[in-house]
């Protein structure tokens, strides 16, 4: 039977609620979280384009470098076909892009990035001294001395680093190289640098998400080899504003998620853990779904800007979690004119398989140690779906999976 169209009183109340939402946004947070310039905080602004003419200028035995959107089998050829020299060469002198280049050698890019890592710490330490600054900026410079020191200990893993702007970046935690099974953290709104990790709220940030899911994987499945990427290498909506209701800056996040995903090393499954406005990136991402990724699952989401799982293009398992304590779940949940996400993926008629988040107390807590919300996101992660706690108490989840790892 074919669905009737909304009536059009309905129409009329959707448009009503959109307009009454931005209504709302505008009074609290203005435009400005919507335009903010990509180099207005930190100081180093133009430092990419400055890179990727270095770049682009720069020549190997008479020979230009690829592209910096050039091909992830493109890039791996490159430098699959220079010695160790050149290698080398071309990290030290152009470490912003090499560190962010997906398809180059994996330690190249650590190296790189702890290299880009260096020079942008130095370049804090003079700000924190200038007095021609603000007392917030100089507050500022010292946060990111505090965090680019941190992640330049000598156990980190670099994927990707760029401090341009509210920043990026991304750290691997685990052997990725070796790895069998990889899942991607895809954290949401007000994700920055300074964001990335916490001492207070730890298990909110990134880095204490992805240490948690870690400790969780190798728990559910001691044999299985595992890595975790807590990726934070887009940039993120701040606040409650209006890009967090738009899909503007979920697009280019999108963009980024793929072809980070397709330059992995490998040939290890991939989960991609959404939390958040990160739900809305993976939504957004299925649409040109790696065919390595076999999983999608999403905490606390305000929708995947698709009607129902079966619109995300793919062959990946659509799974959802939503805790009771959840504010988002009060959000409306629509699509009017490109404002709003679309329906809520942790409905029934949505079709994904509804998992427990029992213990994640709330928006923030979804990888707490401990929690059904953790030891879930992790059962995807090794594919140890057996292991998975479903929200519906007929088990519902883990229909028509079949194989040893669901057993």
């Amino acid at each position: 039977m074919t669905p009737l169209p909304p009536s059009p009183t309905l129409t009329v109340w959707r448009a009503l609620l959109a307009l009454a939402v931005v209504f709302v946004l505008l009074a609290t947070t203005g435009w400005t979280s919507a335009h903010r310039p990509r180099g207005a905080v930190g100081g180093a602004g133009g430092s990419w384009a400055e890179a990727v003419a270095g770049w682009r200028a720069e020549r190997v035995g008479g020979r230009a470098l690829p592209g910096t959107d050039a091909s992830v089998r493109a890039v791996a050829a490159f430098f699959a076909s220079l010695g160790p020299a050149d290698r080398q060469r071309l990290a030290r002198r152009h470490p912003l892009v090499v560190g962010n280049l997906n398809g180059a050698p994996l330690d190249l890019r650590y190296r790189a990035n702890r290299r880009s890592l260096g020079m942008a710490l130095a370049r804090e330490r003079l700000r924190v001294e200038d007095q021609r600054l603000s007392p917030e900026g100089r507050r500022e410079a010292a946060h990111r001395v505090h965090r680019f020191s941190g992640l330049m200990s000598e156990d980190r893993r670099i994927l990707a680093f760029d401090p341009s702007g509210t920043g990026r970046v991304a750290e691997v935690i685990g052997d990725l190289d070796r790895a069998e099974r990889v899942s991607v953290i895809v954290p949401g709104v007000d994700t920055t640098l300074i964001t990335f990790q916490r001492t207070a709220r730890r298990y909110e940030a990134p880095v204490g998400m992805a240490e948690s899911l870690y400790a969780a994987e190798r728990a559910a499945a001691p044999g299985v080899r595992t890595a975790v990427i807590a990726w934070a290498d887009y940039t993120a909506p701040t606040g409650v504003g209006m890009d967090a209701v738009t899909g503007r800056l979920a697009r280019s996040g999108a963009e980024r998620l793929v072809a980070m995903t397709e330059g992995l090393p490998g040939n290890a499954r991939v989960a991609w853990l959404c939390h958040s406005y990160g739900s809305v990136v993976c939504g957004l991402a299925a649409r040109r779904l790696p065919s390595r990724v076999s999983d999608i699952a999403v905490a606390g989401s305000p929708g995947m800007r698709a009607d129902r799982a079966a619109d995300i293009r793919g062959h990946a398992r659509v799974w959802t979690m939503l805790d009771p304590e959840d504010w988002i779940a009060d959000m409306p949940h629509m699509d009017v004119g490109g404002l709003g996400h679309g329906p809520d993926p942790n409905a029934p008629e949505f079709g994904a398989r509804r998992l427990s988040a029992s213990g994640a107390g709330g928006h923030g807590g979804y990888f707490l140690p401990g929690t059904d919300s953790v030891r879930n996101l992790a059962g995807i992660g090794v594919g140890a779906y057996g292991i998975l706690r479903c929200a519906d108490a007929d088990d519902a989840c883990r229909r028509g999976i079949f194989g040893t790892e669901s057993a």
